[in-house]
């Protein structure tokens, strides 16, 4: 069933963050992988996954919680980054299939992370900027969030907004919006 070109990877990822700067020796990590499966083919949206993975090198703050709705209680049962790489490439074929995420923060923060750690980078070089194609797509001028995106496209946000799972699912709508427009690139572009 796995036909990797008709097959992608949605991915948006929640980090530590805090209101200001970072708290010294503490870096922004990668808390929650949103993960949605979409069939371009048949233009759905097939599996919905959450990782959580526990920061080694920080604490969730009071404004990351506020704005995830994340905790540091929950993000300690999650399982480190270094297993939640291995869990995308051998669960969710992140090597094979290509992937997108709204923005390029999310792979940019993979590449830091991975290369910080000397983690494996769990993805191939097949990823596409949504947020970028939406933007042309629409001849907008400014690249708009994710909120802003669905709404444009007359789109709902379905559950919590800044909660990588939910972002996932809709980004995977506004993929799919794309794909009936004929403007989803056929080739991912890095």
């Amino acid at each position: 069933m796995d036909n990797s070109t008709e097959l992608l990877n949605v991915v948006d990822v929640e980090a530590t963050c805090w209101e200001g700067r970072p708290p010294p020796g503490q870096v922004s990590e990668i808390i929650e992988i949103g993960l949605t499966v979409v069939d371009l083919a048949a233009g759905r949206r097939l599996e919905r996954h959450r990782i959580l993975v526990r920061p080694a090198r920080s604490t969730v703050s009071a404004f990351c919680t506020e704005l995830t709705g994340l905790t540091q209680e929950e993000v300690d049962t999650g399982v480190s980054f270094a297993d939640a790489c291995r869990l995308l490439a051998a669960e969710h074929r992140a090597a094979e299939r290509p992937w997108a995420s709204w923005g390029d923060y999310d792979r940019k923060q993979f590449l830091r992370q991975c290369s910080a750690t000397g983690t494996p980078y769990p993805f191939g070089g097949r990823h596409t900027n949504a947020k970028a194609v939406f933007t042309e797509a629409h001849g907008l001028r400014r690249k708009p969030g994710m909120a802003q995106a669905l709404a444009f496209a007359g789109l709902p946000l379905e559950d919590r907004h800044h909660r990588g799972e939910d972002d996932a699912w809709n980004i995977a709508a506004l993929v799919l919006h794309l794909v009936q427009r004929g403007a989803w690139p056929d080739s991912p572009q890095w």
